[in-house]
């Protein structure tokens, strides 16, 4: 069984994943290019056997663990936290912890083996934002849980051990730290302001029109003011919401083609390089009218070192201006 452990000094939970031990190290080559056996990759059509059995599948009628999806969810076969189980919280001497009692799933993107979606459809992205909202729905009903992160790794240096495109859905028994202090940042300010400071970032930078990278109708894709890597994005609803799960049926297919069109923008300027995306969203069965769901998009083009490590200051040699115009420029905004 993991265990999740509390630092006692900045109040940090940490996984002690112990199954984790049994992952295979690596199956993505060293040059990034999608040269794969189908078959032996367990996220191709025809594989399913090889994977855990389906939670959740957009079929077309066919059977459970067979061919004929267009999207899967199974138990990740190596997860950092038990499905099964009570978190039975305990002292250990001074120190917390608690069983590592939580989901851990993988959406399969496509039953194509490609390395990312930006070469599918937009229509098939509109499938896997769907099942997002839908896996956090779902998970919402388990009173064990607290929070769900989902996101995406792509490509080695991103932490991804299979290529095939995929995403990662983790639900915790507790909130996040790193969510902690976003809920917090934003109460302080909507209680000095009265005024969501994810909205006013949004009127800030439309206004300014010097960070925006695009928009449409229902969404607005930024390059942040003081980011902490290059050419991080964050991608907002224009409309303010809390909790990821809210997202209307309207607004899907708008999500997915911003989503989309950045992935493309990001392969074209930086040459397809590894990136790590997470979706931000407020704690289950919260509704706080101070935060704003969003998702951050992370390329991995510079490494963190013992500087940012010590002193939780970032070094980024790419002002966010530069890169918003980068991933701006010669965009028409034509989808398939």
């Amino acid at each position: 069984m993991p265990e999740l452990r509390k630092d006692p000094v900045i109040g940090r939970w940490v996984i002690i994943a112990t199954e984790r031990k049994k992952r295979p190290s690596d199956f993505v080559n060293t040059d990034e290019r999608c040269v794969f056996d189908p078959s032996t990759c367990p996220f191709c059509e025809g594989n399913e056997k090889k994977t855990p059995p389906e939670i959740m599948a957009y079929r077309n009628g066919t059977p459970s663990d067979s061919s004929g999806w267009s999207i899967r969810v199974v138990p990740n076969k190596f997860p950092a936290l038990a499905i099964e189980g009570e978190m039975d919280r305990m002292g250990d001497g001074m120190f917390d912890k608690m069983n590592g009692v939580g989901a851990h799933e993988v959406i399969i993107e496509t039953p194509t083996h490609v390395c990312n979606y930006d070469s599918l459809p937009v229509h098939e992205v509109n499938n896997i934002v769907s099942a997002y909202r839908e896996r956090m729905r779902d998970l919402k009903g388990d009173p064990r849980f607290k929070y769900v992160l989902i996101f995406k790794n792509k490509g080695r240096d991103a932490g991804a051990s299979l290529e095939h495109t995929h995403s990662q859905l983790i639900a915790l028994p507790i909130v996040p730290k790193r969510v902690v202090e976003e809920l917090e940042g934003s109460k302080e300010y909507y209680r000095f302001k009265e005024r969501c400071v994810f909205c006013d970032i949004l009127r800030q930078e439309m206004k300014d029109d010097v960070r925006v990278v695009f928009e449409n109708q229902e969404f607005v894709c930024i390059s942040p003011y003081a980011p902490k890597s290059p050419f991080e994005t964050w991608i907002l609803p224009k409309k303010h919401q809390s909790c990821f799960e809210f997202l209307e049926d309207a607004q899907i297919p708008y999500l997915a083609e911003i989503l989309h069109r950045l992935m493309i923008k990001i392969n074209e300027v930086l040459g397809d390089p590894p990136f790590n995306y997470i979706v931000h969203t407020a704690p289950l069965h919260e509704d706080p009218v101070h935060y704003h769901w969003h998702i951050e998009i992370m390329p991995k083009l510079t490494q963190v070192a013992g500087f940012e490590w010590g002193s939780g200051f970032y070094i980024n040699p790419a002002p966010p201006e530069d890169a918003a115009q980068a991933l701006r420029s010669g965009d028409s905004g034509d989808q398939d």
